[in-house]
């Protein structure tokens, strides 16, 4: 079995956060998907897991941070081409999400954008040209 990673979310609108996810390139996996999670697959090996703010507070007893007043993670996304990034970056802004969180940066070689979704989750979306950055180095 592969390694994989599973990124827990906590959400307070989970049907606006699966329309988000799907918009941004996810499958909803309905085996794993109810009325407080949904199990929305990035990758063969990478899945966001929405959780309802009732239902992820049973797997913890911390407080639930609020992602629109503080920052936790950031979560970089692989695309590619610069295209992608700003295509993902447009359909986040145009499902509940907010585009251009900080500026994007453009370094030539790599470039990225940052957006959040509606729960202020931050995700960067990231193109690197791998055969350039090994030159610059």
């Amino acid at each position: 079995m592969p390694k994989m990673i599973f990124v827990n979310l906590p959400v307070k609108d989970l049907a606006a956060a699966i329309r988000f996810y799907k918009a941004i390139g996810c499958e909803q996996n309905m085996q794993f998907s109810n009325d407080q999670a949904a199990m929305m697959v990035w990758s063969e090996t990478i899945s966001f897991m929405l959780l309802t703010h009732e239902y992820f507070g049973t797997f913890t007893a911390k407080r639930i941070s609020d992602a629109h007043q503080s920052c936790e993670v950031l979560l970089a996304l692989s695309r590619d081409s610069r295209e992608e990034v700003d295509a993902i970056t447009k359909a986040a802004a145009a499902t509940g999400g907010k585009a251009d969180v900080r500026p994007p940066q453009d370094m030539g070689f790599m470039y990225s954008r940052a957006f959040q979704d509606p729960d202020g989750h931050v995700f960067e979306p990231v193109w690197m040209d791998m055969a350039a950055a090994q030159a610059a180095a």
